[in-house]
């Protein structure tokens, strides 16, 4: 120990060669961390979900209630298909209806604001029955592949003659069989493709002195008809 000119001892000076330990050390230790985080893979998913947490706990902001639409339409119910042109499809009907043996015998008329497939009923059903056989389902089923792939309205009238049915016939009225053989054609119809509504009108013969004069057998038979009425609107699915 040293002493200065008073006698008294003379402070010592620090030793500093711990801090270069110390300083390698902490470079040490720095480089290890370093080499972990090089080595870790970061989730961005994860990251990205704890930075907005934080963000809302540390930055709250108001949250606005926005109204649940109401309109009444939606994109499925604004693109419909455009309704083919009737003067196209009597053309399209005229050829495909030749190809069938009992299609050729109905009558297919083009007015002005419908196109009517007039099917005679006594090819399609027995007399007083609205149950067809297996050959008249065949020609309405290539019938409805032809309409099948438009999206007109169609409509399905079933015809009688004046005459009651008889007491075999299981149809208490000519309204019912009427009714009865629009709603069988028009079933026909859906299951051959066509997959908008279809109404089914049965109007007995309540239009049988609209026909024109003929002798009264052929005015009979035109009577117990099924008109297949196609419109020139689209139909509603």
């Amino acid at each position: 120990m040293q002493f200065d000119s008073e006698g008294m001892p003379k402070p010592e000076k620090a030793n500093v060669a711990w801090m270069v330990t110390f300083t390698d050390l902490v470079s040490l230790m720095l480089t290890f961390f370093v080499l972990l985080f090089s080595m870790s893979s970061l989730q961005i998913d994860k990251w990205e979900e704890m930075t907005d947490t934080l963000s809302k706990t540390l930055n709250p902001s108001s949250v606005k209630t926005v109204a649940a639409a109401t309109a009444e339409f939606n994109i499925s119910t604004l693109i419909r298909r455009p309704a083919t042109n009737l003067d196209y499809l009597s053309g399209v009907l005229q050829a495909g209806v030749k190809q069938d043996p009992l299609l050729a015998k109905s009558q297919i008329m083009l007015l002005e604001d419908r196109l009517v497939i007039a099917l005679p009923g006594d090819l399609l059903f027995s007399p007083g029955k609205a149950v067809m056989p297996e050959e008249t389902r065949s020609a309405l089923f290539t019938l409805g592949g032809l309409l099948s792939n438009v999206s007109n309205q169609i409509a399905v009238n079933g015809h009688t003659d004046p005459k009651a049915p008889g007491p075999d016939a299981g149809f208490t009225s000519n309204w019912e069989l009427s009714m009865a053989r629009a709603s069988a054609v028009a079933n026909s119809l859906r299951q051959a493709g066509y997959t908008d509504d279809i109404f089914a009108f049965g109007y007995a013969d309540s239009r049988y002195q609209q026909l024109p004069k003929l002798n009264e057998a052929e005015r009979a038979a035109m009577g117990r008809r099924v008109d297949i009425i196609i419109l020139p609107s689209v139909g509603d699915n």
